[in-house]
């Protein structure tokens, strides 16, 4: 690994901007409207294109996601 050295003024501007992204981006995605996992399912079953296979193991990974709440 590299090192790399800058003015600890700049390292504090980039550390202030890197902050300043990450509560935008945190925010933009806290606006995301979710569907529940039942609706997403029957969505997935009423375009027949999926097999039953790979419809549950779909719901399994929803269920567990981070997006429904579940780590």
């Amino acid at each position: 690994m590299s090192t790399i050295t800058i003015p600890k003024q700049e390292y504090q501007r980039l550390k202030r901007q890197s902050a300043a992204y990450r509560a935008v981006a945190a925010g933009r995605f806290a606006y995301i409207v979710r569907d529940d996992v039942e609706t997403v399912m029957k969505d997935f079953e009423k375009t027949e294109l999926y097999s039953k296979k790979f419809l549950a193991d779909l719901e399994k990974g929803l269920r567990r996601s981070s997006v429904y709440g579940k780590t």
